[in-house]
């Protein structure tokens, strides 16, 4: 029982890295899941590019390495966007970023430093909209990873994928919240079929399923405890209110006119994130979750789990205030939450053990290039 703790810079969009790292250090994480996404992206809600992956040379990499060495830190990368589908030109640049950071990753080290690269896989709705929609973007991810993990497995790298189902990744007149390929336990379990490699797993995070009301610990027995390599700390606290009422448990939230809405009384989502009756929290910060988090880590410990519970900080109370203080008291609760769960109790009270830590390895000695999906 010594598993380390980090953090997701995803809540400093603000701060380099060199000040994340002192941070995370005060507060006593032992690492950073560090976000990279495109500037150039999409995206409004996740904007955080802690390393810039333009022109990143074997020297660059070792200077990184250093940084996180100089603390006794250890650090993965990720970037979260869709791969299957929407606009044609953004799909393809998300798939090349990834590319890229997969590059990355190898001259960071690779597995042998435990640098791997996080993202989500996106859904594909023209496909997904038709008969058997579901398969199709099954068929549509085995044809588009299939050779970016046969390259991350040349290079060292394993690639993990989030199980959020990005429940706001579309306009609420959408029926639909089903935005992100490995969203439940079937899909992810379809997707290793599909492509039989190594070089991919996942990154769970158990507060996605509370809130599609399904126990994290059942979906942990019938996991492959091979492919998880990380989990994402994020609680999720259930309500229950007159939207539960109106909307039942199963169904999000639908759109009508507000006019229509208004004069029958009916609750609709007042933005694309509200469809869902639940709110983002941290475990131990600003009250209960609806999650039992002891039985939790301990069915994960009891299979061996070894990897990082990183925290990704999206609580309204902490990250949703905007308010740095709070975001790091939000980070503090978390950690001192989980403390009695992961870390060994000693003289001083439950510390990590830090000298069971690997000594990070080098940097890769030879650049390799910058490839495209169109080169694959």
């Amino acid at each position: 029982m010594n598993n380390p703790i980090w953090l997701m810079t995803s809540a400093f969009p603000g701060l380099g890295l060199e000040e994340i790292l002192a941070r995370a250090e005060g507060l006593g994480a032992q690492g950073l899941d560090v976000c990279v996404f495109r500037r150039d992206g999409t995206r409004t809600d996740h904007v955080a590019t802690h390393i810039d992956y333009e022109d990143f040379s074997p020297r660059r990499a070792q200077e990184v390495l250093d940084l996180f060495a100089a603390r006794d830190m250890r650090f993965s990368l990720g970037a979260y966007e869709n791969l299957l589908g929407g606009d044609p030109g953004e799909r393809v640049r998300n798939q090349n970023h990834l590319l890229a950071l997969i590059r990355i990753a190898h001259l960071l080290g690779g597995d042998k430093n435990g640098v791997r690269v996080g993202t989500f896989v996106g859904y594909n709705h023209e496909l997904g909209n038709t008969e058997g929609g579901f398969e199709k973007n099954l068929l549509e991810y085995q044809r588009i990873f299939t050779p970016i993990i046969k390259y991350a497995e040349d290079l060292g790298v394993t690639v993990t994928y989030e199980n959020c189902p990005m429940e706001g990744w579309r306009s609420p007149g959408y029926t639909s919240t089903y935005n992100n390929l490995p969203g439940t336990l079937a899909a992810r379990k379809l997707m290793y079929t599909l492509i039989p490699s190594a070089a991919h797993g996942e990154i769970y995070d158990p507060s996605h399923d509370v809130w599609q009301h399904t126990d994290p610990v059942e979906v942990l027995r019938h996991s492959d405890f091979s492919r998880i390599k990380m989990v994402h700390v994020k609680a999720t606290r259930l309500k229950k209110n007159s939207i539960a009422a109106h909307w039942g448990g199963m169904y999000a939230m639908q759109l009508v006119s507000r006019d229509l809405a208004e004069r029958a009384g009916v609750p609709v989502p007042a933005h694309e994130w509200d469809r869902l009756n639940y709110e983002a929290m941290l475990p131990g910060f600003g009250g209960s979750d609806s999650m039992d988090w002891r039985a939790f880590v301990e069915a994960l410990l009891e299979k061996g789990f070894s990897g990082p519970f990183s925290i990704e900080n999206e609580a309204e109370l902490s990250r949703g205030t905007e308010n740095l203080g709070a975001i790091l008291q939000g980070f503090s609760g978390a950690i001192h939450s989980l403390m009695p769960l992961l870390w060994p109790l000693t003289s001083e009270g439950y510390r990590f053990d830090g000298s069971r830590l690997e000594t990070l390895g080098g940097a890769a000695t030879k650049d390799v290039p910058l490839v495209t999906m169109d080169s694959l």
